[in-house]
């Protein structure tokens, strides 16, 4: 009887074998590595997978940043000056023609947007105010911040998260800290509620020596919005900068993506939506803003982006620049004819070491040519 009964048991072992497996994947799902969920730190989510465990909040260290003038301390450069072709610095009654920067136009396929930016998951609210991150490893996921987060850790990640911030800053790095993530996040304000008159200045800021990493994400209302001389910044959407005057009443100067020069590391900008929809008498200065305030910039790629608006799309770092390349970016002329108020490019030095210049067109098609250093 056994022999015609081993087939039944075999076939039983295997069964109970499947189903084990299955089980303890099933039991693991949402967890960090499973297969079957989303891993907390995951880049991408298939559809249908489990979301991940909320993040546990930090206990309140009680320390708030320190706020000093009219710039968060060691947040400060030059603004720059823009000068229209004929030496004005503005141009009185300049309007985008193209109204809210989130309107999508044809030279916008395949370029970042609302929909593959931001969040992928649900959140949960955490009411932080300004607070410290001083936890080495920390990883805030699913948080629908309000408040703002300020850095003094290594090796922070920030993901599929929401940030709806009234200070300075969405996040801020802070000198001597490094390893920092952020991912599939949403970083807004409210305007009229920041501290620089009302305005808000840095939507992500890099105060270190270090590269930071920036993914994914749907930024808007900051008047700097990515500021930073070292990172990577890729597949982000930037849109809808409010335009305000600052506490010295002026116009703040508004750029999508700003580097002061002086970097220690390379600053990486690729595949981006940049729009700066400002108007040039309120403040607009480019799209991606490279200014040599407080010393050379070098080693800086600009490649795969979608820029429009400024008064000129690209500030490209001026003379004594190096290591400059600025490759198959698209000069969309959604607010400005020639994508930029004033032109689609200034301040490029073509004579500067490793500066490269290929395959830049505008919306139509035709080749973007830099003039000499303007």
């Amino acid at each position: 009887m056994l022999h015609r009964r081993l087939p039944f048991v075999v076939a039983g072992a295997v069964l109970a074998l499947v189903l084990s497996v299955v089980l303890a994947t099933r039991s693991h799902e949402g967890g960090p590595g499973s297969g079957g969920g989303c891993p907390v730190t995951a880049l991408t989510c298939a559809p249908g997978q489990a979301n991940p465990p909320n993040s546990t909040a930090p206990a309140d260290d009680g320390k708030s940043p320190a706020l000093d003038g009219t710039n968060a301390p060691g947040i400060h450069r030059a603004r720059p000056t823009t000068k229209a072709p004929d030496g004005r610095t503005t141009a009185p009654g300049t309007k985008p023609g193209g109204g809210k920067g989130g309107g999508a136009t044809a030279d916008a396929a395949g370029f970042p947007d609302a929909a593959t930016t931001g969040p992928r998951l649900s959140m949960k609210p955490h009411r932080t105010g300004a607070m410290s991150v001083r936890t080495d490893g920390m990883v805030i996921s699913r948080w629908d911040i309000t408040g703002s987060l300020d850095i003094y850790a290594d090796n922070v990640t920030i993901i599929d998260s929401r940030i709806t911030s009234d200070n300075w800053w969405g996040v801020n790095l802070r000198s001597g800290y490094s390893g920092l993530r952020i991912l599939h996040t949403t970083i807004t304000a409210v305007p009229g509620k920041g501290p620089d008159n009302g305005g808000v200045d840095y939507g992500v800021s890099n105060m270190g020596d270090s590269s930071i990493e920036v993914g994914w994400c749907d930024i808007s209302v900051f008047g700097n919005s990515l500021s930073m001389g070292q990172g990577n910044l890729h597949d982000n959407y930037v849109h809808d900068i409010t335009p305000f005057r600052n506490q010295g009443g002026e116009w703040q100067h508004t750029d999508p993506v700003i580097s002061d020069g002086g970097n220690s590391g390379e600053l990486i900008i690729r595949h981006n939506t940049l729009l700066n929809n400002t108007p040039v008498d309120q403040g607009a200065s480019g799209s991606i803003g490279l200014f040599a305030d407080t010393g050379a910039v070098k080693n800086v790629t600009v490649d795969g982006n979608l820029l429009a608006g400024g008064a000129y799309a690209l500030y490209g770092g001026g003379q004594g620049s190096s290591g400059i390349k600025v490759t198959n970016n698209v000069f969309s002329t959604r607010f400005h004819p020639n994508s930029g108020a004033y032109g689609a490019v200034a301040a490029w030095d073509a004579g500067g070491a490793g500066n490269e210049w290929s395959n830049n067109k505008m919306s139509d098609g035709s080749v973007v040519t830099p003039q000499a250093d303007q």
